[in-house]
């Protein structure tokens, strides 16, 4: 308000002067005008004092030719070259990848799906990076690929040939933190998380004996992850170890830390001690649905009969991997009648575990063999009296058919007092993080 008054007295003073003195010009009143204008933020106003002399601006017009081109560059743009990263997605291909890197260049796409030395390409690991040097028409140059934690595979164009090398990596390990929220599945809570496939098996197997991962998740369930991460020039090239977990499901708490002993053995534990281990898995499969349970008598697909259905079967895709439920040794290996391919292995305590209709088995497994809990033995399918790919699992006591979602596990040694301290000391600043992370997770979602 006083910056207008100011310029309405100055303006009032600028009628009422004598008309002797000379009226400035339209120029003048102008650039006058402009100097009024506020600038960065301060107000000034600006008039032509009485008496002071003023000359007309002499303005001259010119003008020039624009050109509606700039000149040509010196530079030629084939001789450019470019780089890209893109990160693998699951269900990638080598042809879906190198659009994305917007190669267009049939020959080094050939040779990337047919040379041997380019094989590490055939499992691309979703999460991972691929980086490219490729010329202004898409034609590659070179192509670095994280192949594990300790290579990099680097293929180079020389000429009209491609050839292929190792490089050596140096790594950086880190404690890396997440979390998030089941939707939908598992798996696509951790993608939605940046988590890899690896971080989503291992809270399966860590809380198989707490949560029923194919029947028990729910919309709404959370998790929290502390978990090693391993480097190599700045990119994230493979996740190691689950350290620390909370997984929350139906509104209770599971918590778990890993903890290793002085003679090497670890496993995972209770923030009070106790194993997180039970004597046999809730489930052989990390992933899947049940398609049949227990029954005594059940309509058999195939046989088109009613008969007793003395296991559990699940539903899963052909090369689902099958883990032992618990420590063991290997009975039977091989083909038996509607089994198909058949495992048996005899547990302690007169338990045995059978896995039918199975596609494939785990390379060198024999009968004899001792099994650890959770090792591979088999992959899944449909061999036998199957209708489609499934695992069929059966539970026996004492040779008697038991039903395997009904059978309680027993749990596994908790941490000594012995080694107490050392537990407890290690798996403190664990637990922080993870309540670090937790209290993360609990902010975003309110």
């Amino acid at each position: 308000m006083m910056t207008l008054e100011k310029n309405a007295i100055l303006a009032e003073k600028a009628r009422s002067s004598s008309t002797s003195h000379r009226r400035p010009t339209p120029a003048a009143r102008w650039i006058a005008a402009l100097m009024a204008i506020p600038l960065l933020g301060v107000v000034a106003a600006f008039a032509i004092a009485p008496g002071t002399a003023t000359e007309t601006v002499v303005v001259h017009r010119v003008l020039e030719e624009v050109p509606l081109a700039l000149p040509a560059s010196q530079i030629e743009t084939a001789s450019l070259q470019y780089w890209r990263e893109e990160q693998i997605q699951r269900g990638d291909t080598i042809g879906s990848l190198l659009a994305r890197l917007q190669i267009t260049d049939p020959k080094a796409a050939n040779y990337l799906r047919s040379a041997g030395k380019a094989r590490a390409l055939y499992q691309l690991v979703p999460g991972r990076s691929v980086r490219t040097v490729t010329n202004a028409d898409g034609s590659m140059i070179t192509l670095r690929y994280v192949n594990t934690d300790r290579t990099e595979l680097v293929v180079e164009r020389r000429g009209d040939d491609f050839f292929t090398r190792e490089d050596s990596l140096t790594g950086e390990h880190h404690l890396l933190m997440s979390s998030g929220e089941i939707k939908t599945s598992l798996f696509a809570a951790t993608d939605d998380a940046g988590l890899s496939d690896a971080v989503a098996i291992q809270l399966a197997d860590i809380f198989s004996s707490e949560v029923d991962f194919h029947r028990g998740l729910r919309a709404g369930d959370r998790f929290s992850v502390v978990f090693e991460g391993f480097y190599s020039n700045g990119e994230l090239v493979r996740t190691g170890r689950i350290v620390a977990t909370e997984f929350i499901n139906a509104g209770r708490s599971y918590r778990a830390v890993y903890f290793q002993d002085a003679s090497g053995r670890g496993g995972y534990y209770t923030p009070d001690g106790k194993s997180m281990r039970k004597s046999f898995l809730r489930s052989p499969l990390e992933f899947s649905r049940i398609s049949s349970g227990f029954s005594l008598s059940r309509f058999h697909p195939v046989l088109q009969t009613w008969r007793a259905h003395k296991g559990v079967d699940y539903a899963a895709p052909t090369g689902t991997r099958v883990k032992a439920t618990a420590d063991g040794i290997v009975e039977q290996v091989g083909r038996q009648g509607g089994y198909g391919n058949l495992i048996v292995i005899r547990h302690s305590n007169g338990y045995s575990t059978a896995y039918g209709h199975l596609s494939a088995f785990a390379g060198g497994l024999h009968a004899g063999q001792r099994i650890m809990q959770s090792d591979v033995i088999g992959f899944v399918g449909s061999s036998g009296l199957a209708t489609g790919p499934h695992l069929h699992y059966e539970f026996r006591v004492n040779g008697i058919y038991q039903n395997p979602l009904k059978v309680g596990a027993a749990p596994g040694s908790p941490i000594t007092i012995q080694i107490q301290s050392a537990f407890e000391q290690r798996s403190r600043p664990l637990l922080s993080q993870l309540d670090l992370v937790r209290g993360i997770n609990l902010a975003a979602l309110n």
